[in-house]
């Protein structure tokens, strides 16, 4: 046991981040629960189509309002704090969920009203989160720590959480709420147990307007940091568009039917879940600029490809590629974050990301419905296509950006004299 744990968490990594890892697998357990119970919670209260997807929206909507506030917070604020906090919160809120629907009091308007405070909750939780370890984990090993916590990521967020959830919600529809508030308070109790190292200067007296500006300074100005938010911003446009009609197109153009579906998300998750164990070996042989470059031309390839064919065999092994690519996009982009962005405007910055990257969904998803309504299902992937390929053109010489981040954790002295006067 102790040799495979070894082997899974590297004690260099410290029992700090032991302590962050199982709390982050224990969480996103609860939240792949309820990503399948929630929505069937909604479909089992409502006919209408528009508040089935508004259940969705409510849960995409808070990161682009609440994103950059989440982000000063967790820079202002003790840390480990404001996670126990916040996680806390989201339990309460699932046990008063539970309890309405147990006692029969539930209504449409209490379920949309819990799943945005689970939502807003949720960036709070995730983006402070996200900021505990550069505070405890060396720069060099910051890739494998990033790649253990992703791995958890898809094996019980996108892999185990989802069938489970649904699974408890048929055997009784409370259940799923009631079990993810019983794992969002454990992840709480073990983050109790950090002991972490000062952040930054105390910013009590500041203005979290300013904060926030400077946060958003640093992101535009640093061009690695720059790189990669303009990067995920286009790309989620591109990728909004296809995925937004994925149901459609897995049903009408392949055939596969709703279990279908479910099965394209599945091997892409399975996809990411074999990247995991080869990510330490591909960071050794390649640099990460090349990753970023690679990952590019394969998520454009993948919109040809799947408007391409018509066979669910090929679909399948497309979307298990896209999965191991979406996985090494996403570990290499945190960890360049977390080497070039200094300890006191890693929550900030952070959140300048995730407001960038839920940005793209929105205005991609808006674009991929509309597309298919007037020209079909594999229009918005044609779309998608050919949008990358130019994104992947305009963008490739400023990936040496990349290279140079990863080459030396010193911040531009530039940028922080910036910061400085700001």
């Amino acid at each position: 046991m102790g040799r495979l744990l070894e082997a899974l968490v590297p004690a260099r990594l410290g029992v700090g981040f032991r302590w962050v890892l199982a709390s982050s697998w224990l969480t996103n357990l609860g939240d792949g629960i309820v990503l399948a119970a929630g929505p069937l919670l909604v479909a089992s209260l409502t006919e209408d189509a528009r508040l089935v997807a508004l259940g969705a929206t409510l849960q995409w909507l808070p990161p682009l309002l609440f994103g950059l506030l989440a982000g000063a917070l967790s820079d202002r604020l003790d840390r480990r704090r404001l996670v126990i906090v916040v996680n806390l919160v989201r339990a309460g809120v699932l046990v008063l969920l539970a309890t309405a629907i147990v006692t029969g009091h539930v209504s449409i308007g209490t379920v949309l009203g819990a799943l945005f405070l689970l939502g807003t909750s949720e960036v709070f939780a995730d983006n402070t989160a996200s900021t505990l370890v550069p505070m405890l984990v060396r720069r060099d090993d910051l890739a494998v720590a990033n790649a253990r916590i992703q791995a958890g990521f898809i094996t019980v967020n996108q892999l185990a959480g989802p069938p489970i959830g649904a699974a408890m919600f048929a055997a009784a529809s409370a259940v799923p709420f009631a079990a993810e508030a019983v794992l969002v308070v454990a992840g709480a109790v073990l983050v109790s147990r950090l002991r972490l190292p000062p952040h930054g200067r105390d910013r009590a007296e500041a203005h979290i307007g300013q904060d926030i500006a400077d946060g958003v300074r640093f992101a535009v100005r640093h061009p690695a940091v720059r790189t990669l938010i303009l990067t995920i911003f286009t790309f989620n446009i591109t990728y909004g568009a296809a995925w937004s009609v994925l149901v459609l197109y897995a049903t009408r153009r392949l055939g596969m039917g709703e279990v279908g579906f479910g099965l394209l998300t599945t091997v892409s998750a399975a996809g990411g879940l074999v990247a995991t164990l080869a990510y330490g070996w591909i960071t050794r042989h390649v640099s990460m600029a090349d990753l970023m470059r690679i990952g590019l031309v394969i998520e454009t390839l993948t919109h040809v490809a799947l408007a391409l064919t018509t066979r669910p065999w090929v679909a399948l092994a497309i979307m298990f590629v896209f999965g191991a690519h979406a996985f090494v996009w996403g570990t290499t982009s945190i960890t360049v974050r977390q080497r070039v962005v200094p300890l006191p405007l890693q929550g900030r910055v952070n959140s300048v990301n995730v407001v960038g990257s839920f940005g793209g969904l929105v205005v991609g998803s808006l674009i991929g419905g509309s597309i298919a309504e007037h020209w079909g299902v594999t229009a918005p992937f044609w779309f998608a296509a050919a949008g990358s390929a130019l994104f992947v053109v305009a963008i490739w010489r400023q990936l040496r950006h990349i290279a140079l981040a990863d080459a030396s954790p010193v911040v531009d002295e530039g940028v922080e004299a910036d910061l400085e006067e700001g």
